[in-house]
């Protein structure tokens, strides 16, 4: 870890800056391609939602662009299976995060299998974006308070980053995933293909998963109950529940 060492970053800090720049790379480099896709091609199933079915057929051949950004996003899961419990800090929510894991898997292997591709790209682009707003918020949090200094440019930083994390996880998990994916698989999908195959399977996953963003949105609001009432006074990431006891940090000054 040289840029850790070089930073002079707590121990605790050094051992979580790996993990959380290889995610805020990959979600950023995911979600720009999945961004590019909706909003800058031809696919119009961002602003129309119920076309992701439109011309849908058993067995139709999944567009090239759409089948990259499937083989990223498995291939990805795959290795966080495998991360989450072998690589990463263990955290009090590790279980949640390794069963939405294995959901995902699912679901991108048997939408691509069953040809919901347009559906899951749609998934993709709503979910990877508060992704990379958590681990960008998370890197500011590990280097505002460095080599004995507290960075106050770090910290605002990271608050200012935690307000944006908050708002897209509402906005975009809890509010347009329902009115834009939701509606579309459960209501629009039947109009357009009335016999569709697999639709309670494919709903029942997509509501697990929407269960699983309003209980990690509980912890945003616990987080934020906490900040407004005093209980926390420096910022940190409220997933971070270490099975390894924190080493005890000296003051430090700010700069």
């Amino acid at each position: 870890q040289p840029l850790a060492k070089r930073c002079r970053l707590q121990p605790r800090d050094a051992a979580r800056l790996p993990e959380s720049a290889w995610k805020l790379l990959f979600y950023l480099g995911c979600w720009s391609y999945c961004a590019y896709l909706l909003l800058g091609t031809r696919y119009p199933f961002f602003h129309d939602p119920p076309s992701v079915f439109y011309d849908w057929r058993s067995g139709m051949a999944v567009p090239w662009d759409i089948a990259a950004a499937y083989l990223l996003q498995g291939s990805f899961y795959c290795h966080s299976i495998y991360a989450t419990v072998y690589m990463d800090t263990w955290r009090k929510d590790s279980v949640v995060m390794l069963v939405h894991h294995v959901v995902t898997l699912v679901l991108i292997a048997s939408s691509y299998a069953f040809r919901y591709h347009n559906v899951g790209l749609l998934v993709f682009f709503l979910h990877d974006v508060s992704d990379v707003q958590l681990e960008f918020t998370k890197l500011n949090i590990y280097f505002k308070a460095r080599g004995g200094t507290y960075h106050r440019l770090h910290g605002l930083v990271a608050n200012l980053g935690c307000l944006s994390f908050c708002f897209c996880w509402f906005w975009f998990r809890l509010y347009w995933f329902p009115l834009k994916v939701l509606y579309a698989t459960c209501h629009s999908s039947l109009r357009s293909v009335p016999d569709i195959p697999y639709y309670f399977f494919f709903n029942t996953l997509l509501l697990i998963l929407t269960v699983m963003n309003i209980y990690w949105f509980l912890y945003i609001v616990a987080f934020a109950a906490k900040v407004l009432t005093g209980q926390m006074r420096e910022l940190e990431d409220l997933r971070e529940y270490d099975t390894l006891e924190a080493q005890t940090t000296k003051p430090c000054k700010a700069e």
